[in-house]
């Protein structure tokens, strides 16, 4: 085995280049030529939802910048992010920031509550998006602004940036010793889980008095809901059969609709997983982190720890129970779905393609463009045998200044209703607005994938665009996060 040669996207001047590159992975990837503008272009068309209607096809993924009070409480870091989505022009805000629905629920101290105490400052963050979105375009009916919802579960660190304190869903022999967890003691009880159904049901009515138009009852990424669908081993009535699996979901809907009946839902899913993945020391280039490779999981065939996953391969996707799932959403009245793949604390590849790792990560195993390919394909799949069903389609990213390109070509053939991009909102808010404008977009404010982003936070630091937004470049944590690349050998 050896690490793939890798060409980066800016070495794809053009189109015909683009296409070249594509055809010599061997993928299923397609685009338009060029990008549509105005009317023309798929993006820019509205879509109706429950009797409202979304102005465009782009989202804003929910971020977390790890810069709140400790108290879950708003600061100027994470004011200007929101203000940073209601200038992107997109005009669906999914999820805005992770909210934590308790405080022991955190995946950091600095992670925003969504509770009582905080309940004014978040209405400010969601004035404060709505007012930048009204200046800069001229209307807000057609914005939809949702709250995600969430509890960290196995990456819970509410108290200290540098300590796991998880609760889990079940024992998996190997992110248990990946993290740290050697006794059953933070699994969680049938008891604290009707706590935690309290928890968000309360945190939904909050989201409603503040004018959310939705909540995301997040269920991706190895965070608690999204490891309760792998929970094939846990007993009793939230483990074992699909039905007990997605017994919490049911649960946290019934209870939301009967405190905020207007409040409507989507769930944000990582709609296949794989085994987790570390470096390979072997295939390491010097002060660098090796490339992916799967954990030794021969011993624990069938797998049976994981969600939309092969059992007998869990190096592939099986989307068979991924389509259960999309059904019972379906039986739930919920029409929100956002699509996405994996967790970032054990496969970032299949969650996020990125060229270059974070800290915590290795170099990548594939060419990112054949995990954004993979994940554009399955929503593809997905959407085909759910027509009626929103859905957002995730790891567009990597795609850089072709984003627009790929992303047209899949909303204007129905393959996905909405494309959502995340933290390159940060760097560049104006990238589809200028796209769908001006048929180009500023490739000098074009995330590079460089994963500063993620790399801060793991190591204590806030999150940001570091190498692009001059915001970051100046902040007190740079030279911190410069220092933490060269230690941990995640520099470019």
């Amino acid at each position: 085995m050896t690490p793939p040669k890798i060409v980066r996207i800016p070495a794809l001047k053009t189109v015909e280049t683009f296409e070249e590159h594509v055809r010599n992975l061997g993928i299923d990837l397609q685009f338009e030529k060029t990008i549509a503008t105005g009317k023309d272009s798929a993006l820019t068309q509205p879509i109706s939802f429950n009797g409202c209607t979304i102005g465009n096809r782009w989202a804003i993924h929910p971020m977390e910048g790890w810069d709140g009070t400790t108290t879950g409480g708003i600061t100027e870091p994470m004011v200007r992010r929101w203000q940073r989505f209601g200038e992107s022009g997109a005009k669906l805000i999914w999820g805005g920031e992770a909210m934590a629905v308790r405080a022991d629920g955190r995946a950091n101290p600095n992670q925003l509550i969504i509770n009582e105490e905080n309940k004014t400052g978040i209405a400010q963050l969601r004035q404060i998006l709505v007012k930048a979105h009204q200046e800069k375009y001229g209307r807000t009916d057609d914005l939809i602004i949702g709250f995600q919802l969430t509890h960290s579960g196995r990456f819970c660190r509410p108290s200290d940036k540098k300590k796991l304190e998880p609760r889990i869903a079940f024992r998996h022999p190997i992110l248990d010793k990946k993290f740290g967890i050697n006794s059953d003691e933070p699994i969680l009880t049938d008891d604290d889980l009707k706590r935690l159904v309290e928890a968000y049901i309360k945190a939904a009515k909050i989201a409603a008095e503040v004018g959310a138009d939705f909540v995301d009852i997040k269920h991706c990424h190895g965070y608690l809901l999204h490891e309760f669908l792998g929970a094939h081993t846990r007993p009793g009535p939230y483990g074992g059969s699909l039905e007990n699996r997605t017994r919490l979901l049911r649960e946290i809907v019934d209870g939301i609709r009967a405190v905020a009946p207007k409040l409507e839902i989507g769930v944000r899913l990582s709609a296949f997983d794989w085994v987790p993945f570390k470096p390979n020391p072997e295939l390491a280039e010097p002060g660098k982190l090796g490339p992916g490779m799967p954990d030794d999981f021969s011993q624990y065939l069938p797998y049976k720890y994981g969600f939309g996953i092969n059992q007998n391969n869990p190096v592939e996707a099986d989307l068979s129970e991924t389509v259960q799932f999309l059904k019972i959403i379906e039986g739930l009245g919920i029409k929100l779905i956002n699509l996405s793949a994996g967790s970032p604390y054990y496969n970032p590849h299949i969650q996020r393609p990125a060229i270059y790792p974070p800290s915590d990560g290795y170099q990548p195993p594939e060419d990112p463009l054949v995990g954004v390919a993979r994940q554009i394909n399955v929503v593809k799949q997905l959407k085909a045998q759910f027509p009626h069903l929103i859905m957002v389609g995730t790891g567009y990213s990597y795609l850089q200044e072709y984003l627009p390109h790929v992303a047209g070509h899949y909303v204007r053939n129905k393959h996905v209703d909405i494309v959502g991009i995340g933290r390159m909102v940060l760097s560049y808010p104006d990238l589809l607005a200028d796209a769908t404008n001006k048929g180009k977009v500023e490739t000098r404010f074009v995330c590079r994938t460089f994963s500063d982003c993620t790399t801060a936070p793991r190591n204590g630091l806030r999150s940001g665009c570091y190498p692009l937004d001059d915001y970051y470049k100046s902040f007190e944590d740079a030279p911190k996060l410069k220092e933490v690349k060269k230690a941990t050998g995640a520099s470019r």
